[in-house]
């Protein structure tokens, strides 16, 4: 089977003329977004459709392929329809040109749902979002059955509490679509349907037509750009700054107060590489440096815990010769997990340091009193940590916070004596 993505890009956005050619650290939006697609190693071919020849210019520039499209391509889809006449496929990824912090392996994963027997028509991805964020209009949300097939999209809070307070779980919708090449012929070739002109959301036309979308839940990623301030906090979020309001001068005085570590482990307490043997076993290389940053914050009294979200016997035995607390182990959810952890230990959220290497960390530094990060973490875990360490994963993380945190504790005791 052959997968191709397009990537529809206009220079006529209403917010932000000429979007995909705008700067983000020294690329144009359309390349950033083209190349985490080319990371993808799901897809056969990758082109970018428009009508601006500004922005074809652009993308041949870089060594991109560009297809030209009609103005009058009211759409995305439209677009993406228009664009597989000349891109022969049997299946196609729609991706969004204002995109640039796009997860290559999201992408993965609709090209493995496409390419197994039995494909739906039609797959989407989806993440898991709060009871306040599912309140924005400008956050679809979408609720599957038993099977994982959407029910319904809205931008209405969905499932609604009648009863008051919060749902079990809500999803928010991310716009990235996979279709069947015959699923997306009949898609561009039928009129808006009803609820599509009520909820101005193209994928309920698929719904009323009787087509089934499949949708594949994933971590959520950084921000599209849609304004200004979008662009604004993509480029901070590449540059691994931190967010705005951090009170960074206060730092050395909440790491003097933690009394709790949890530690995600690939990517901080190994550097994220997986080796298998030919019987299949997992193995992984652990540092002696964090052993000793262990038993440091140990000796301190400062507990610690692990939260990961793979399971393997290495981890275990690596967790059981350090005398590490109770922890977490193959569990996807971080900031779900990192709760459950804080309650299990009773330590607050100022008590608390936790530390990761990913986007999915990310989600759960709001949890903490101290989130951090390794030299090399994910850019979005960079952008939201209140402490990024000189260590990468793997090479002696857990022993710079336990020097951290002693020379905080020892700091704080000096001032104290002093007043």
């Amino acid at each position: 089977m052959k997968i191709a993505a397009v990537i529809p890009a206009r220079y006529a956005s209403t917010r932000l003329p000429g979007k995909p050619l705008l700067d983000i650290l020294g690329k144009p939006m359309i390349q950033r977004v083209y190349e985490n697609a080319c990371r993808a190693g799901g897809l056969d071919e990758i082109a970018v459709a428009t009508d601006d020849e500004r922005i074809f210019a652009c993308v041949e520039g870089f060594g991109g392929r560009c297809l030209m499209t009609s103005p009058k391509c009211a759409n995305g889809t439209e677009r993406l329809h228009e664009a597989a006449g000349q891109l022969p496929a049997d299946a196609y990824v729609n991706i969004q040109g204002d995109e640039p912090l796009l997860e290559p392996e999201a992408i993965d994963l609709l090209c493995a749902c496409m390419r197994e027997p039995g494909a739906p028509a039609c797959a989407t991805l989806a993440r898991p979002c709060s009871f306040d964020e599912a309140a924005s209009p400008n956050l679809v949300k979408v609720v599957l059955d038993a099977r994982g097939q959407a029910l319904y999209f809205s931008r209405a809070r969905i499932p609604y509490p009648r009863d008051g307070g919060e749902a079990a779980s809500y999803l928010a919708h991310i716009g990235v679509y996979a279709y069947r090449a015959d699923t997306l012929e009949r898609f561009a070739g039928a009129p808006a349907s009803p609820l599509e002109d009520i909820e101005k959301l193209e994928q309920l036309r698929l719904l009323q037509m009787g087509i089934p979308i499949c949708v594949l839940q994933t971590r959520a990623w950084g921000p599209g750009v849609d304004t200004q301030a979008d662009l604004e906090e993509v480029r901070r979020i590449l540059a691994g700054q931190p967010a705005a309001g951090k009170a960074m001068p206060a730092l050395e005085a909440r790491k003097a107060k933690i009394a709790f570590v949890v530690t995600d482990a690939d990517g901080v307490l190994t550097d994220g590489s997986l080796w298998y043997t030919a019987e299949g076993e997992t193995l992984k290389a652990f540092t002696a440096r964090d052993g000793i940053g262990f038993k440091m914050l140990e000796k301190a009294g400062i507990r610690t815990a692990v939260l990961s979200g793979r399971d393997s016997a290495p981890l275990r035995r690596r967790i059981q010769d350090l005398g590490i607390g109770p922890s977490l182990l193959g569990f996807g959810d971080k900031k779900a997990g990192l709760a459950r952890l804080m309650a299990d230990a009773g330590m607050t959220r100022e008590q608390t340091l936790y530390i990761g290497d990913d986007a999915p960390d990310a989600e759960a530094f709001a949890l903490c009193g101290l989130a951090c990060t390794v030299a090399d973490g994910h850019p979005l875990a960079k952008s939201r940590a209140d402490w990024v360490l000189e260590s990468p994963g793997g090479r002696g993380a857990i022993h710079e916070i336990a020097d951290g945190l002693m020379a905080a504790r020892a700091l704080a005791s000096q001032q104290k004596e002093q007043a």
